[in-house]
């Protein structure tokens, strides 16, 4: 039972996708945990990940970089006040 998705992980592969796909569908740790078996803190921790790698590539793939640009911004965008 390798994971070649995460090194020294105890859940098998196909458990992996299921929480994976589980994640997208947008349910909470104790749903997926009572689905797929795996226990709560364990998912919770993958979904820390996974929202942690998400952050990491929308940063790099982002077409705005903030460090390197300068942005200037009108009053209008700021509400009725």
């Amino acid at each position: 039972m390798k994971n070649k998705y995460i090194y020294h992980s105890k859940i098998s592969e196909a458990k992996f996708r299921e929480i994976v796909k589980l994640f997208y569908h947008d349910l909470n740790a104790i749903t997926v945990a009572k689905l797929t078996g795996v226990n709560r803190n364990s998912v919770n921790v993958l979904f820390n990940k996974f929202r942690i790698r998400i952050a990491e590539i929308c940063k790099t793939e982002s077409p705005i970089q903030p460090e390197k640009e300068e942005f200037e911004v009108d009053e209008s965008y700021f509400g009725p006040t």
